[in-house]
């Protein structure tokens, strides 16, 4: 993983160097040619286990001594000269907090590149900023709701349309596939029926029509899954989940390994203006350095959950991709290396109201949207979309709306007998 050193020569002082990794961002007037100039000894040791980047990888550690990235909350920047190319010149286009956080997200994700976000959605709006009006795109349908609002609601007042799929499908998507279709975008696992799409295929179907890849990796997670290494253009998180994991941060990232892709984002990043302050870029880093130890004991309270709610005959189905059973499991277990996430859902008798009255029952498990927090978490999703008929009207091909009896759980690190007990307790 190579390094570069990006010059500033403050007012009356000595040349320093900001240290980031290779091709993160760009800066207003800088060439890419200038960013990768001076590459210095990789600080980042490429035989390193995610555990230890986890910990290690958002940069060398400061002149100081200081332990931990320094919080920078600056909006703007000294210049020595009005035509100094220095890498910080104002916070909207670069911040040192910030180039470390995003150093550290190109590492997990396997990338030369990331843009971090102020929110997963603002990360997802601008990927879609990079098509232009005429296009089309492939979208799995049972894309995430607000992904799927983009897509039918305020693209196409652009010129930009939509094909839903079941990206499963693989010749469904072939047959989806139009001349202009310029981008496929995939979930996978997706939320909540938590189904398993061929990231590979998908990637080649993309390339072979010239087309973009892009995977919203948030349910897995780099823990679990790198759609880099199957060849896929761009991963886009919200880092609101998993990667901060404590439930009080918004945020979201994009990553690539391709300079063109990197330059576009980072473009996208300055002018859109939605990025993350300083001390929201420190506070997931600092989330980030415990992902190992969190996943290992969400993803095992999962596959306890799981086993227990498919042995109970209360439940219709369950929905994971660690169980055995689960139509593609092995794809899972082939792709998703790390493990197989700490989302399960499942399906009751008794339609929405006996889900929602489950829902209202639990005690550990708190009634709340979002997911991949420390602490677990129930939503009934149908019966949610029942409230609002003219949402439930707007989706009819998502498949979870026709689960009537669903209940999705974002399991935390709590002790797995006492989540059991409390399920036990709310299915009465």
């Amino acid at each position: 993983m190579s390094r570069f050193q990006l010059r500033a020569t403050p007012p009356g002082g000595d040349t320093q160097y900001r240290e980031g990794r290779a091709g993160v961002r760009y800066s207003c007037g800088t060439s890419w040619s200038t960013l990768l100039a001076d590459l210095s000894t990789p600080y980042q040791d490429d035989a390193w286990d995610l555990d230890t980047l986890l910990i290690h990888g958002w940069s060398e550690p400061n002149a100081d001594g200081a332990i931990v990235p320094p919080i920078h909350p600056a909006s703007t920047f000294i210049r020595s000269h009005i035509d100094d190319a220095a890498r910080y010149q104002y916070a909207r286009r670069a911040n040192p907090t910030r180039d470390a956080l995003e150093s550290l997200l190109a590492g997990l994700e396997h990338g030369e590149s990331a843009s971090a976000f102020s929110s997963g959605m603002a990360a997802i709006s601008a990927v879609l900023q990079l098509l232009s009006a005429g296009d089309r795109a492939v979208v799995g349908y049972d894309s995430y709701l607000s992904t799927y609002h983009l897509f039918t609601n305020d693209l196409p007042r652009y010129g930009v349309e939509a094909d839903f799929v079941d990206l499963s499908d693989l010749e469904a998507v072939h047959a989806a596939i139009k001349p202009n279709t310029r981008l496929i975008w995939i979930e996978t696992p997706t939320n909540p029926l938590l189904d398993i799409v061929d990231l590979k295929a998908l990637a080649e179907i993309a390339s072979g029509i010239g087309a973009l890849s892009v995977v919203d990796n948030t349910l897995a997670s780099p823990y679990c899954q790198n759609p880099l290494d199957h060849g896929v253009d761009l991963v886009v998180h919200s880092t609101t989940k998993y990667l901060g994991g404590h439930s009080d941060l918004l945020g979201g990232a994009v990553t690539s390994n391709s300079e063109e892709l990197a330059l576009r984002m980072a473009d996208r990043q300055s002018h859109l203006g939605a990025i993350p302050s300083p001390f929201d870029s420190w506070l997931l880093m600092r989330g980030i350095r415990t992902l190992g130890v969190r996943m290992r004991r969400q993803m095992a309270n999962a596959q306890a959950v799981a086993e227990w709610l498919d042995d109970d005959p209360r439940v219709v189905r369950v929905f994971y991709p660690g169980l055995s059973d689960h139509p593609r499991h092995e794809l899972a277990h082939a792709q998703m290396p790390g493990g197989f996430g700490a989302m399960v859902s499942f399906e009751i008798r008794g339609g929405s109201e006996a889900a929602r009255l489950v829902s209202q029952r639990t005690a550990l498990f708190r009634l709340a949207t979002s997911l991949g927090g420390v602490e677990s978490l129930v939503f009934p999703p149908t019966a949610w979309l029942e409230t609002d008929p003219e949402l439930m009207a707007a989706i009819p091909k998502s498949p979870w709306a026709h689960h009537p009896g669903l209940n999705r759980l974002s399991i935390g690190i709590e002790s797995d007998d006492d989540l059991i007990n409390d399920l036990d307790r709310a299915l009465g």
